[in-house]
């Protein structure tokens, strides 16, 4: 049985990280989240026990979901590296860190490094610093009805777009959303479109998973075209307001959405990307809907 700084160290973690209690007659039985696969906490564990001393669990409690599904995006990572035919197969754990920490902690983090990589020449860098940010995974749907060979397209303010100092800080996007601990992309694909848009898919159809900028963030979209049925044409409003989510949703024409991606409204890179995919595949889609 732990004792002293050890059990406090456990009970810390166990309730920043939601684990149900158990009271017995003798003791109390704290169980994790059997949706939480073990590599998935020791993930966590890393993140939530660098809080420990410094912040109480009351004030971590609103972050715990985030801290779990960057957790999970670790693991993801892990489980599904993606081929190495062209490029080296290098690994990771070649890379030798010298020093880490985290100057931000909030919703998001950022981590900054001193490390040493290797190079192709087969020596190794000089000591370089480098910030990330760390994020979760992300689900993206592109909803499109084949029968009537309409779009809909999500409308909202963005922080990334504000802060470079855009005038027009409203963008167009796909159905999007974080890719929680215990739920697959698809799940949590799936779930968005039916939070953020009312909509049931009948298909959805994998594009691509992949980093959206590699050179400073961790986050990893994974991106679909999601067959459905759709209204006419025109605009509602949705969003959850728990997340504070203010959404104004478009169902447009596909030549209406490609015709923006020459005019540049479409200013977004996986939805021009989701809207190229759905030009090539296209004909196939309409013929068998």
């Amino acid at each position: 049985m732990l004792e002293g700084v050890a059990a406090d160290r456990a009970i810390f973690f166990a309730e920043v990280a939601g684990f149900s209690r158990e009271e017995r007659s003798d003791t109390t039985v704290l169980r994790a989240d059997e949706t939480h696969c073990a590599r998935v906490l020791e993930c966590a564990a890393d993140e939530i026990m660098g809080y420990f001393g410094r912040r109480c669990v009351q004030e971590l409690a609103p972050l715990r979901q985030m801290i779990l599904a960057r957790a999970a995006a670790q693991a993801a990572a892990e489980r599904m590296p993606a081929p190495a035919d062209l490029r080296t197969a290098t690994r990771g754990a070649e890379v030798e860190i010298l020093s880490h920490d985290t100057p931000h902690e909030g919703f998001f983090l950022t981590r900054s490094y001193r490390l040493r990589h290797p190079q192709f020449d087969g020596g190794m860098s000089n000591i370089v610093s480098r910030e990330v940010f760390v994020a979760s995974d992300a689900a993206l749907v592109l909803p499109y009805d084949p029968r009537r060979d309409r779009i809909l397209l999500v409308e909202q303010f963005r922080m990334g777009p504000f802060g470079r100092g855009d005038p027009l800080p409203w963008v167009l996007e796909p159905v999007a959303g974080r890719v929680d601990a215990g739920e697959t992309p698809e799940q949590a694909a799936r779930r968005e479109c039916r939070e953020e848009a009312d909509l049931e898919l009948t298909q959805l159809l994998h594009v691509s998973s992949h980093y959206c900028s590699p050179g400073c963030s961790t986050e990893v979209f994974h991106c679909y075209v999601g067959l459905c049925e759709l209204p006419e044409t025109g605009e509602t409003h949705g969003g959850l307001k728990a997340e504070h989510e203010d959404l104004r949703r478009h169902v447009i024409g596909f030549d209406a959405a490609m015709a923006m991606t020459r005019t540049g409204e479409v200013n977004i890179g996986p939805l021009f990307a989701l809207l190229l995919w759905l030009e090539r595949e296209r004909t196939r889609l309409r013929a068998s809907a």
